[in-house]
């Protein structure tokens, strides 16, 4: 069971369209692992791609802007079918509004979930926005909606079936 979002969020929720994910401490737990070879690893929850699974067929999009590239990130977020991968990412609002603009979205529409510093251009901005429990205090304070879980257990699968749920559509 989720935290309750305030009625002023509730509002926010109704609009929203689009999901943009931020990678590392929010689908992973935010640890890089890198072996002797440099080969790079990540955890993600697989409750994390159900939910965007459940929400894409309720006709939902999504969009991932992370400030790092990852290979693993690739092949994650193509495997979840999300088409929008943006990595290597260092002016995030700038590429939020090009995400907007391609997709023919207003900023309104759009719900955010980061948990740093570099993510805070696009919480401002966003119609919704969220961060995991163990997100940096300045965005856990500015944010609409704190998940009870940390990043890479669970955060934005707590988020997706929140604003569903508001839309009375969780559920296959």
């Amino acid at each position: 069971m989720s935290f309750a979002l305030s009625p002023d969020a509730q509002k926010k929720v109704k609009a929203i369209k689009l999901f943009v994910l931020d990678v590392d401490g929010v689908l992973t737990d935010g640890k890089i692992i890198i072996n002797d070879d440099g080969v790079e690893s990540k955890n993600f929850n697989v409750r994390d791609g159900m939910a965007m699974a459940i929400a894409r067929r309720k006709g939902y999009r999504f969009a991932v802007i992370s400030g790092r590239y990852s290979k693993v990130v690739e092949h994650r977020i193509t495997e979840l079918g999300i088409e929008e991968i943006h990595q290597n990412v260092s002016d995030k609002r700038k590429k939020f509004y090009e995400v907007l603009e391609k997709l023919g979205l207003e900023a309104k529409e759009a719900a955010f979930i980061g948990d740093d510093i570099n993510d805070m251009p696009i919480i401002e901005v966003a119609g919704l926005s969220a961060a995991p429990k163990d997100g940096d205090e300045s965005v856990l304070e500015k944010v609409d909606f704190v998940s009870r879980f940390n990043g890479g257990e669970g955060a934005v699968r707590e988020f997706v079936e929140t604003v569903l749920k508001e839309h009375r559509q969780w559920g296959l």
